[in-house]
């Protein structure tokens, strides 16, 4: 009996190790994908997309000067890291409707490392 749980518990505490941190520096690599429509960083301007200064935490659709589609406009999203995460794996899928013509990023670990290098910035586009 004490080998069973042992083994129950060893099998439970490999199944729940932390994933590997996200990496800012890997991150700004693979933002290369999103910068054709998207900028960060002090002086950053709206373009084919908003800028995405302070986009961790921020309520979708409320940048200044952007003109967002009607989903995304009603999509009541907070860009916390799981909202982003599934946005940025499937857009259409997360917020039907929206006019982000990307496909997405199918590594979620890109995706984390994409998210990390967001997080970097202030909404003026300072980093922290």
């Amino acid at each position: 009996m004490i080998l069973r749980v042992t083994i129950a518990a060893i099998a439970l505490c490999a199944g729940a190790a932390p994933a590997l941190a996200a990496d800012p520096a890997a991150g700004e690599k693979a933002y290369a994908v999103c910068r054709a429509c998207h900028r960060v960083g002090e002086g950053a301007r709206n373009g084919v997309g908003p800028t995405l200064n302070g986009v961790v935490g921020r309520q979708a659709a409320s940048v200044e000067g952007f003109n967002y589609s009607d989903a995304m406009k009603n999509s009541g999203i907070t860009w916390d890291e799981t909202n982003l995460a599934e946005f940025l794996k499937n857009p259409k899928q997360k917020i039907p409707g929206n006019k982000m013509v990307f496909a997405g990023v199918r590594d979620d670990a890109r995706i984390a490392d994409i998210i990390a290098y967001l997080a970097q910035f202030n909404p003026d586009g300072t980093k922290k």
